[in-house]
């Protein structure tokens, strides 16, 4: 047994009221106002990963919610247990994505691992309308977000499209909002997609297929920004509260092992990072009650307008990497680290085959850390 003892946190959970829906006969937009005056809620992650037994040595990668931003995202601790000769903090050097690394010997029965996170979130919402006093974005930051990635290059068919986007514009924030508005009226969400997408974005754009999940409609958000030289970053979490506006859509809680969702900023100079979420303005249009609703929908209108520059923060962010060098595996890289991650000598398991590489997260909120 290896455990890590909370850290302590005064942040509490904020009691809001619902929103009422409107009743009447014509849809009315509901009130999404996600704003850090809600205040601070904390949630309670358990993850608990026991993959199938084999005759060889087994290791597991588990992504922790360490994403630290004082204004929305509060770490507060994680806890593990399990039968593991070895489980360890491990961080990636680049875009310091922290994880959970789990090993097993030759022959180890029934190998399980649990962790227990903590995070305090609060909402968060930037006023674009007056510039703020933003430290500049450093050197080594922009570099490392405005480069290439193995997903998302940022030449040939990329700046082609990019470019004829953003004809015209020359503030970052144009050029970021004419991005963010072709996102939403240019892809859609397809229920058939695995898990949230691979984020190929150069080969959306080749075939012309630009449907997908979250990883591959605000990746390719990313990409397009980047290759016109537009800080932008993809951040990988996980949803841990239904909304409370309204939205079916927007949220999960209790069983969340399904509920990855990647979100996307771009970097502005006069707001610093700012929050967007183009894939989630598809997904209300797919999904929201009755179901495929069109974009002059005024729930669609109304999460197109809130989610560039605001985000509801029931959801907690794992980190931003992209190409993760898993530490201790031979094998390839993962192109991000929102799932729990594993392999035996045979190679690599398929984290979306509960079956044979069996998982649970669940979630909660509590009152107090």
């Amino acid at each position: 047994m290896n455990r890590r003892n909370f850290l302590k946190t005064s942040a509490i959970a904020a009691s809001l009221a619902l929103p009422a829906w409107s009743r009447a006969a014509q849809p009315v937009a509901p009130v999404f106002t996600p704003r850090p005056e809600n205040g601070w809620r904390v949630f309670e992650l358990v993850t608990r990963v026991e993959p199938v037994a084999t005759d060889g040595p087994t290791q597991v990668w588990i992504p922790l919610p360490t994403v630290a931003e004082s204004g929305w995202s509060r770490p507060v601790g994680n806890a593990w247990t399990g039968n593991a000769k070895e489980m360890a903090l491990a961080t990636d050097p680049v875009y310091g994505a922290t994880m959970l690394h789990a090993t097993w010997p030759v022959a180890t029965d029934a190998p399980v691992v649990e962790v227990v996170s903590r995070c305090a979130t609060r909402d968060r919402a930037v006023d674009l309308t007056h510039g703020g006093c933003v430290p500049r974005l450093a050197a080594a930051e922009r570099a490392l977000y405005t480069r290439a990635t193995a997903m998302l290059p940022t030449d040939g068919i990329v700046l082609d499209t990019a470019r004829e986007i953003t004809r015209g514009a020359k503030a970052d924030e144009d050029k970021a909002r004419a991005i963010y508005e072709w996102i939403v009226a240019n892809t859609f969400r397809n229920p058939k997609t695995r898990g949230c997408g691979l984020g190929d974005i150069r080969a959306m754009l080749e075939t012309g297929d630009l449907s997908g999940k979250c990883a591959d409609l605000n990746a390719l958000y990313v990409g397009l920004a980047r290759s016109v030289g537009v800080p932008a970053r993809d951040v990988y979490g996980i949803r841990v509260a239904d909304s409370r506006y309204g939205y079916k859509s927007l949220g999960k809680s209790g069983d969340v092992s399904r509920a990855q969702h990647c979100r996307a900023e771009v970097w502005l100079e006069h707001a610093g990072w700012t929050p967007i979420d183009p894939a989630d303005v598809r997904k209300v249009a797919l999904e929201e009650p009755p179901g495929n609703l069109l974009l002059s929908d005024p729930k669609v209108v109304a999460a197109r307008n809130t989610l560039f520059g605001a985000w509801e923060m029931n959801w907690l962010a794992y980190n931003f990497g992209h190409d993760i060098r898993l530490p201790g595996s031979d094998g390839p890289d993962a192109p991000y680290l929102m799932y729990p991650q594993g392999e035996n000598r045979d190679g690599r398991f398929d984290s979306l085959d509960p079956a044979n590489f069996r998982y649970t997260l669940t979630a909660r909120e509590i009152t107090a850390a």
